[in-house]
């Protein structure tokens, strides 16, 4: 297949995929065609990189500043949400692992975007400039298919802000209002501030939740520290694992484990369990979750494994910003920022989602994998070679993408196959 006949087909799944856009009028539907092209084409959020992939026959700054009037849509970010949520739904199942990420989009050049707040800088060390994020992304416990769901911003100096906390639950809420009561949410560090647990329990929200150790519990009748329950936890199981070191050797691991029944202070009527890990660092690991395990080792495990998938998917959590350079992003407004990161979860949506996991593409997803040219091969995380991929495909169109292509809803049903199956 040749790369022109690949550069065709991937706009063709690109105009299925967002078929069903509503809400929006027609500039915007065109502007977030052009955005999720330009996206996936330069990976970048930048508009001007945006611009430069649509090739117009028009100067540069043109192209530009119809983006930039588009990107500042206001509740833009909103109907995207709902969109990939609307088509990501149905793979999440009763027992589906649905990982709430806080984390942050540093900025440290910044100073005249707007509403520009000081946050921990993950990558850098300290503070610096930037934004919030919080992503959420489902995930079978032990699986390999990642469905993204969520990549929300916003910034403490934002009018109407109230709280960290209410930014996360808001994710949540996004994710509830199309899942219903499926999936179990799994959160890290700083999921376990009561305002956050309070919330997920009066939604009756199932969870896994890494707790610190100055976390009071209530178990048999008295109020003790989560670390003094750990501590003096049972640990009625043993296994073993293998964990590569950055070498590339590898040592055989113990893992001890146990369980204990508690309450929350605040809910002493809704039975909890805390799940207690030996050997995976050098304090224990606790586990609070809503789930009613067993005092099995078959019950105990799946709860560790479940949290550690959040772990084996690390990669995952930090594709957006990579393939897509989102601390790249250049645009002043905050509206266009909080667009500008939906459109980034669009297209991390249509590489993981549409190409990624239907049986029918897997042939173009193929052609895409060896346009990447990857060093050493393909990496298990497939999705940094499948965007580097269709950047190589896309990238090669010197005219403009959309110039001469047909309205999907003039397709008939054998033209929808014939792109289907190629």
């Amino acid at each position: 297949m040749s790369l022109s006949q690949l550069d065709r087909r991937l706009r063709d799944q690109m105009e299925l995929f967002l078929g069903n856009l509503s809400g929006l009028p027609k500039p915007s539907r065109r502007f977030v065609r052009e955005a999720l092209y330009g996206i996936t084409t330069r990976k970048s959020v930048r508009l001007s990189e945006i611009a430069r992939s649509l090739h117009e026959s028009i100067a540069l700054i043109k192209t530009e500043n119809r983006l930039s009037r588009q990107a500042a849509r206001k509740g833009l970010d909103e109907i995207l949400h709902n969109f990939v949520l609307s088509r990501s739904a149905p793979r999440i199942g009763k027992n589906t692992l649905l990982i709430v990420d806080p984390s942050d989009l540093a900025k440290k050049y910044g100073e005249k975007m707007e509403h520009i707040a000081r946050v921990r800088d993950g990558s850098g060390g300290g503070y610096a400039n930037g934004y919030w994020l919080c992503q959420v992304i489902a995930v079978e416990c032990g699986g390999q298919e990642i469905t993204p769901l969520v990549n929300h911003l916003w910034s403490q100096a934002a009018p109407g802000h109230l709280s960290e906390n209410k930014e996360v639950l808001s994710c949540i809420d996004k994710v509830a209002a199309h899942a219903g009561e499926n999936g179990i949410y799994v959160i890290d560090r700083g999921g376990d501030r009561l305002s956050i647990m309070r919330e997920l329990l009066l939604q009756e929200r199932r969870f896994l939740i890494r707790l610190v150790g100055n976390r009071h519990l209530i178990h048999r009748g008295e109020a003790v520290l989560a670390e003094e329950l750990a501590a003096t936890c049972p640990q009625k199981y043993i296994d073993h694992v293998i964990k590569q070191r950055p070498d590339g050797t590898e040592r055989r691991v113990e893992f001890r484990y146990g369980m204990r029944r508690v309450f929350l202070p605040a809910f002493p009527e809704r039975e909890l369990r805390l799940v207690v890990l030996h050997g995976f660092g050098e304090k224990p690991l606790m586990i609070l979750t809503t789930e009613p395990l067993s005092d099995s080792r078959k019950s105990l495990w799946w709860a560790i494994e479940a949290y550690l998938t959040r772990w084996r998917i690390e990669d995952t959590l930090r594709f957006a910003k990579q393939s897509y350079a989102l601390e790249d992003v250049r645009v002043l407004g905050y509206q266009s920022l909080k667009n500008m990161m939906a459109l980034a979860l669009v297209a991390m949506s249509f590489a993981m989602l549409w190409l990624g996991q239907r049986d029918k593409l897997a042939v173009l997803v193929r052609h895409a994998l060896k346009a990447g040219k990857r060093l050493f091969g393909i990496p298990d995380f497939r999705y940094y070679a499948l965007a580097d991929g269709m950047a190589e495909i896309l990238s090669k169109r010197t005219k403009e993408p959309f110039a001469k292509m047909v309205t999907l809803t003039n397709l008939g049903q054998m033209d929808i196959l014939e792109i289907f199956d190629g």
